[in-house]
């Protein structure tokens, strides 16, 4: 894209500092204050889903010239450029899942080249393998067992190491497996195909997409509460089949999560051409186009510095401080984002791919 859409880029800015206190709380602690809980448990599962749809949007926006156009040496290009970046985000996630296993960027690897796969069909075929993916998940549960190779007690995967034990976590049962996460990025790869410049079509998607995403919140709520009858056990049994819970992934919480992924896009779309001279969201514009750099940083840098302070209270914080912290630490990305920016044009992560890739 010759000129970007600055909302797509605050929207990457919300996902990513959502996915940072969610992590902190999961790292750090999650024990407190009930409301304080219950805000950062707002973005389980909807700011990773959310970073992955916008993936999606980001691929289709930069082959969407050379598709339109039937170009096939930019096609070509692009495919190149594409299963580059797939193989660098594999590495750059498994270099460091030892010291944070719950890691996205190597699923995403992954993802990306089952965008390659379908770079070239159309919006139709792209939709049905969208419900495809979600659908099939169901029926894997149904012949292997979601629970093989975990310890939710302590969040370990035992035999990740193994290949049996990598191909089931990569595909099946780690924290944002092939099938059915895939449908996420699929689904913002035709979002992206879409005239993301019309206000028309744009406040059509928030409206459907928000509907969409209520009516499914009561749904799964009003029938957890009905089918329980008030008995907690059966609730939270429940509640994993038709919850919205991302663990295991199942079609409830993949409708849920594309419904509120699309409709903070164009929320951030609508806003950020209202108020496109805004200093806060200009400064969040800058956030989203270091995303990658600010993923990896809260792992290293963020969960590193707590973790070399006080590594034996890691997982005892208070959810006060858990999500304290990651509001900090989004700041301060934030306040670098900005000053980074100002000479450079891409982030420190951003640039070694940029460079790798070519």
């Amino acid at each position: 894209m010759k000129e970007r859409i600055i909302g797509i880029d605050i929207a990457r800015a919300l996902a990513v500092i959502g996915m940072i206190i969610v992590n902190f709380k999961i790292v750090l602690g999650e024990n407190g204050l009930s409301w304080v809980k219950s805000f950062a448990s707002a973005f389980d599962g909807k700011a990773a889903a959310t970073f992955v749809v916008l993936a999606g949007v980001g691929l289709a926006l930069m082959t969407n010239s050379a598709l339109k156009n039937k170009d096939s040496q930019k096609l070509k290009t692009a495919r190149i450029k594409i299963a580059k970046r797939a193989l660098f985000l594999f590495i750059v996630g498994l270099s460091y899942i030892v010291i944070w296993p719950a890691d996205i960027l190597h699923f995403y690897g992954v993802y990306m080249l089952v965008i390659l796969l379908l770079l070239t069909s159309n919006e139709k075929t792209i939709l049905i393998s969208v419900i495809a993916l979600i659908l099939l998940y169901p029926l894997l549960i149904g012949f292997w067992n979601y629970e093989t190779g975990w310890n939710f007690d302590t969040l370990d995967y035992l035999d990740f190491w193994t290949f049996n034990g990598f191909f089931r976590n990569l595909f099946f049962n780690g924290f944002h497996p092939v099938i059915p996460w895939t449908a996420f990025m699929l689904f913002g790869f035709w979002f992206g195909k879409q005239d993301l410049k019309s206000d028309q079509f744009i406040k059509k998607a928030f409206w459907i997409s928000s509907i969409a995403f209520v009516v499914i919140q009561i749904l799964s709520h009003l029938s957890i509460s009905f089918l329980s009858e008030g008995n907690e056990q059966t609730a939270n049994e429940l509640a994993e089949i038709i919850g919205t819970n991302p663990m295991p992934p199942l079609p409830i919480y993949l409708f849920n999560g594309i419904a509120i992924s699309i409709s903070i896009i164009s929320a951030c779309i609508i806003i950020g051409k209202r108020f496109s001279t805004n200093k806060i969201l200009l400064a969040l514009n800058k956030t989203g186009q270091l995303a990658l750099t600010f993923y990896v940083a809260h792992v290293i840098i963020g969960m590193g510095i707590i973790d070399a302070i006080n590594p034996e209270k890691m997982g005892n914080y208070p959810i006060e401080f858990s999500v304290g912290y990651a509001l900090l630490f989004s700041l301060l990305c934030v306040l670098f984002a900005v000053f980074w920016l100002k000479n450079r044009e891409n982030g420190p992560i951003e640039w070694i791919m940029k460079k790798i890739i070519g």
